[in-house]
């Protein structure tokens, strides 16, 4: 991934969360445009980290359930991992706990496909 790719996920990502934080019913809370980037940054750092370990944790789960949960896991690592970063970055909370980080973290992926297919770059 090259570094114009890197800006961009980064730049879409903290545009999403913005968004998404203009939505009272969903319960995520970011400060200011600047907290937003801050937390796309983090976002991006922890789920680079976290999801791998993750993914090798539950791969024998996902084996002997022959892959049927993969996408379930796969989302709440996601969700893990937006939880996570609220924790972690001053500026951008839950307001309703887990059911923020659900709803927060399916929403960040259809807001952020949307603007990849508007921007027509491949996520």
């Amino acid at each position: 991934m090259d570094l114009r790719r890197v800006f961009i996920v980064w730049v879409v990502t903290a545009i999403s969360l913005y968004i998404i934080s203009k939505f009272p019913t969903i319960g995520v809370e970011i400060d200011t445009p600047i907290q937003a980037f801050r937390s796309a940054a983090v976002l991006g750092i922890v789920t680079a980290v976290v999801r791998p370990i993750l993914r090798m944790t539950f791969a024998a789960l996902n084996l002997v359930m022959f892959n049927l949960l993969s996408g379930f896991l796969t989302f709440m690592i996601t969700v893990a991992c937006f939880g996570l970063v609220a924790s972690l970055v001053q500026g951008f909370s839950l307001r309703f706990g887990i059911w923020s980080a659900v709803l927060g973290a399916l929403t960040l992926s259809a807001i952020s496909s949307f603007i990849y297919e508007f921007l027509e770059i491949s996520s």
